[in-house]
């Protein structure tokens, strides 16, 4: 089935599920919430408009909603059987509640189905704004009020437009949209800017996390833990991970992740890097610093990750790095952790200490593939998640 005619069909199901809301709003008002006989005519009304509304929704997973609205006549005399032995109506008020549940479980299922259909494209997606953008700002000038035109706008605006469709009204928006859609318009050089280093990476989490909610389990075998674990086991528990399961992009989102799982670690956002001569993306935090007296500071530290399985990162790498990172002052930046998945030439650690032990801030960091096995054994489910284990 196509993408585009499934998402229709989902909108069809959201708008006809609406509808269903609303019926049910008003409808409630006439539910019993005790003894009573009889019902009114504009509550029949509605019971017949709910009947007529669930043939438009379609199954999700096996199941929809099949039942009709409930007689409110039945449940008044629900409430005097009730009360004629002495009981608690609970069955009563549960038949008057019973729609809500339904439409709240129906709303649940769609939202999960359009994560699942959206998950890959929404990737697709990002992946080319992060390629595209750095392209189109090169050799524009921060200040340009020239409007720029061209393939790498057209790409960009017509991801953005589809990203948005894909959401539809299942994602969370705390980012800077309409900013994004302002500068979209305008398209001013100094616009795009403000797009590649502003709204697009505070948009971006949004779209991460509208594809995987945290009730969307990871697979797992058809096994009981507790007996396997009762058994004879063999081999060994291992720290390697294969990180050649991971795109830069994958590694990129898993480096992101690791960073938030810290609590000393402070608004982890992402950076969108177009000067930098691999394309590398950065990420930022708020180191924050705590004494025994309760008092607290905070640094700030940029993270470049370096997804080189084949090379060693060198002195030059770091250097380099180095003084990409100083273009994201101000405000002052007090560490520099390069992050690989590979291993730095011992020239590069020799160049770090040297400029560590000048004082100059900031103060580099490096952390190779060990190190960050280390730091992900101590938290496999992030591992889990990114299909590392």
């Amino acid at each position: 089935m196509e993408l585009d005619d499934l998402l229709n069909a989902m909108d069809r199901a959201a708008a006809n599920l609406a509808k269903l809301e609303d019926v049910w709003r008003r409808a409630r008002a006439f539910i019993p919430t005790g003894p009573a006989r009889g019902s009114h005519p504009e509550y029949d009304d509605l019971r017949r408009a709910w009947s007529d509304l669930l043939s438009g929704l379609p199954q999700i997973d096996g199941w929809t909603i099949t039942d009709d609205l409930p007689d409110s006549d039945e449940i008044g005399q629900m409430f005097i059987d009730y009360f004629e032995i002495s009981e608690p109506p609970i069955g009563a008020f549960e038949a008057g509640e019973q729609p809500a549940k339904d439409l709240a479980e129906y709303r649940y299922r769609l939202n999960r189905a359009r994560r699942r259909a959206a998950r890959e494209r929404l990737a697709q997606l990002t992946t080319v704004i992060d390629a595209s953008l750095p392209r189109l700002l090169v050799d524009v000038a921060r200040d340009s009020q020239a409007r720029l035109e061209g393939p790498e706008v057209d790409q960009i605006t017509t991801a953005v437009d589809e990203i948005e469709r894909l959401l539809g009204d299942t994602a969370q928006r705390r980012g800077r949209w309409s900013d994004l859609h302002r500068h979209l318009h305008f398209g001013q050089g100094h616009d795009w800017y403000d797009i590649a280093e502003f709204d697009w990476p505070s948009v971006r989490p949004d779209i991460e996390a509208s594809t995987l909610a945290d009730s969307d389990p990871l697979p797992v075998p058809d096994i009981d833990l507790g007996q396997a674990a009762a058994g004879h086991l063999t081999g060994t528990a291992t720290t390697a991970l294969p990180w050649d399961r991971l795109d830069d992009d994958g590694y990129e989102r898993l480096l992101f992740d690791l960073l938030r799982s810290f609590p000393e670690h402070d608004n982890v956002q992402w950076l969108m890097q177009t000067r930098a001569p691999d394309r590398g993306r950065d990420l930022s935090l708020d180191r924050v610093l705590r004494d025994s007296t309760g008092s607290a500071r905070h640094e700030r530290v940029i993270v470049q990750a370096k997804h080189w399985r084949k090379k060693s990162v060198g002195p030059a790498d770091v250097s380099n790095t180095l003084t990409v990172a100083r273009l994201w002052e101000p405000p002052v930046i007090r560490g520099l952790i390069i992050a690989t998945t590979g291993r730095f030439t011992a020239d590069a650690v020799d160049w770090t200490e040297k400029h560590n032990n000048t004082g100059a801030a900031p103060l580099i960091e490096l952390w190779p593939d060990s190190r960050l096995e280390s730091l992900l054994a101590q938290k496999p489910h992030l591992t889990a998640s990114h299909g590392l284990r």
